[in-house]
């Protein structure tokens, strides 16, 4: 297997012969699996930028893993936008920050392309006669709002398929599709005007259909006044059944439009997202305002989005959510900054045919509407993260099949899980992370610093980071540090050798003790040489990665802490008798690190404060 610095190489010369054209790119592993989908203007430059230095350990990991490179060139930012978000969707990267369940996300389809349109739910893109609207995140809320309409402007639901007659009156096709000649239980419930038996036009049937597309758009003050004006016009013609009729539609609208939250924004249209992030969650709240006011709300929840921040979120939000809108409004409003906006603009204005403005309000109205958005995003992921842990069913069982499937004498009561975290063997830190009852138990969480320096071997900093931890216990100091049930080690059998050899050290080889590996998820324990794979949905394997992931976010979160000092650090830092004044003195006179190395010892010493000896000592520091 070629070590880090040959991968590396083969990475950086596959880059070289990329083009410099649009299109999307792909980081695969060896196995041929896909760890990230990106897209890019220009693609030898983006690749590029991956091995340049950076802060973000997501890629730096993602860098340190990946065996190949792909692309696929585009025609277009709007296909490189489409052709990413169906990767993403397709493969579900690691190191892409991606939509839960994103494939289950319903549409409302308004079956344009027929004499006598039908209006359903559906999760199918791709017919181009139809007008779809969404993606929503909730099949529920569809399935209630197309109830109300289907109400206020009946339609058929049905598969029976109705064309126009010379008159525009409907019939079936063939006749005999409809049982006994006779409209369903639906025309007589007032919820379908029976176009299959004649019932109605299709001129009058489209008038209806136009008018529930109204209020699909969220235009609720305009249909409402189109009603009510029809209703005056019937009860000034002394239609005073079908003026009564149209006065409960009038009714119905008003109060749909009373339980949205209005507020004044001069009939805008916009969408407003606000973000929340917790330990590698996020959640998107998406608030849409037509007309001026809120007709709808969603929120999405992502996963990968450890060590991200929440432009970043937002930023693969955009990116998902708009490629596969049905539609785009004139005007997108967010909580953070995103990377590429001026990219995301030129895929949005291309979909939408015309200019859409995506901007982050500082003051006013549409400010206090995203920290609304926010406050939501923030209550939706506490609440989602909480429902898992709430589920006390989910967590037994996911305890005893652990039990069953590494032989435990019991159900694990608290449960530790170790992980080492660095970047090329500089910051190494590793994590503790605690589950009690199958929830996490942060007061019991520690971080190590290597006390090895910055080496890199995984082996030797978990073994140390297991001999440090345990020797509390073996030591009978168990003020916080008790005993686990059992120990998982992020890893596979090499860890597991190096988890054994600690515990063997501290005298506690009784503890049952497990490596998951990263590859297949799969569990290595002493004295088998074949792993356990435990079933591909049970809540078994989802307990041990969400500990697993757990220790990861943890350890990589400290990680990331340590490389934001080191990366402000100079290398002044570290002679004795430079201190920040001299510091700054000297990179006022010379500018950077650099300038003082082409300086002489005699300019250095020029500086106040610095003198002959320190300029030597200076000298010989960073040359």
């Amino acid at each position: 297997m070629p070590n880090a610095t040959d991968r590396r190489s083969t990475l950086l010369a596959q880059a070289a012969s990329f083009p410099s054209s649009p299109g999307v790119y792909l980081f695969k592993d060896a196995r041929g699996r896909v760890l990230y989908v990106g897209k890019a203007d220009v693609l030898r430059d983006r690749i590029r930028s991956y091995f340049g230095p950076s802060l973000d350990v997501r890629h730096v990991r993602l860098v340190e893993r990946a065996e190949r490179l792909e692309y696929v060139l585009t025609g277009s930012v709007s296909e490189s936008y489409l052709l990413e978000a169906n990767l993403i969707k397709q493969h579900r990267p690691r190191y892409n920050i991606r939509l839960k369940d994103d494939k289950s996300y319903p549409y409302v389809k308004v079956t344009l392309g027929e004499d006598f349109p039908r209006i359903l739910r559906t999760r199918q893109l791709g017919d181009r006669t139809a007008r779809y609207f969404g993606p929503y995140a909730n099949a529920k809320s569809v399935d209630e709002s197309l109830d109300l309409l289907q109400k206020l402007f009946p339609y058929r639901t049905c598969k029976l398929t109705i064309v126009a007659s010379e008159d525009g009156r409907g019939r079936t096709v063939p006749p005999s599709a409809l049982p006994g000649g006779r409209p369903c239980l639906l025309f007589h419930l007032k919820r379908c005007t029976a176009p299959c038996v004649g019932a109605t036009t299709r001129d009058e049937y489209r008038a209806t259909i136009d008018r529930s597309v109204q209020f699909l758009e969220g235009r609720y003050e305009a249909l409402a006044r189109d009603v009510r004006r029809e209703m005056l016009v019937a009860s000034a013609g002394l239609d005073y059944e079908r003026a009564g009729l149209l006065r409960d539609r009038v009714t119905a609208i008003e109060r749909t439009t009373d339980r949205q939250e209005v507020h004044a924004y001069k009939g805008d249209d916009f969408d407003a997202l606000g973000v929340a992030l917790a330990e590698g969650d996020a959640a998107v709240q998406l608030l849409r305002v037509r007309d001026g006011t809120v007709v709808g709300r969603d929120h999405f929840f992502l996963e990968g989005a450890e060590g991200a921040t929440p432009g970043e979120v937002l930023g693969s939000f955009l990116r998902q959510h708009y490629a596969a809108a049905a539609t785009l409004p004139p005007e997108i409003v967010v909580a953070e900054a995103i990377p590429d906006a001026a990219t995301f603009s030129a895929f949005a204005e291309e979909k939408r045919g015309t200019q859409v403005e995506l901007h982050v309000p500082l003051r006013g109205k549409k400010r206090r509407l995203i920290e609304l958005a926010v406050r939501n995003a923030q209550d939706a992921l506490e609440q989602e993260r909480v429902r898992w842990l709430a589920d006390k069913g989910k967590t037994e069982t996911a305890l005893a099949e652990l039990q069953q499937a590494l032989g435990l004498e019991g159900p694990p009561k608290r449960i530790e899980c170790f992980d080492v975290s660095h970047v090329q063997g500089t910051n190494v830190v590793s994590s503790m992370v605690v589950f009690e009852d199958g929830r996490p138990a942060k007061q019991g969480y520690r971080r190590f610093r290597a006390r090895l320096g910055d080496r890199n071997d995984d082996f030797a900093n978990m073994r140390d980071t297991l001999r440090r931890r345990f020797a509390r216990s073996a030591a009978g100091d168990n003020g916080g540090w008790p005993v686990p049930d059992l120990v998982i080690l992020d890893g596979g059998k090499g860890q597991l050798a190096e988890g054994i050899g600690a515990l063997s050290d501290a005298g506690l080889l009784q503890i049952p003790i497990a490596a998951l590996a990263k590859e297949r998820e799969e569990l290595f324990v002493p004295g088998r040489p074949d792993p356990i794979v435990l079933p591909q949905r049970s809540q078994g394997l989802f307990l041990v990665q969400r500990i697993r992931d757990e220790a990861h976010r943890f350890a990589l979160t400290y990680h990331q802490q340590l490389r934001g000092k080191r990366a402000t650090q100079s290398v002044l830092d570290e002679i004795q008798g430079v201190g920040p004044a001299k510091k700054r003195a000297l990179l006022r006179k010379f500018g950077s690190v650099k300038g003082m190395r082409d300086a002489t010892e005699a300019e250095l010493a020029g500086v106040a404060g610095v003198g002959a000896a320190l300029a030597e000592r200076i000298k010989q520091a960073i040359e």
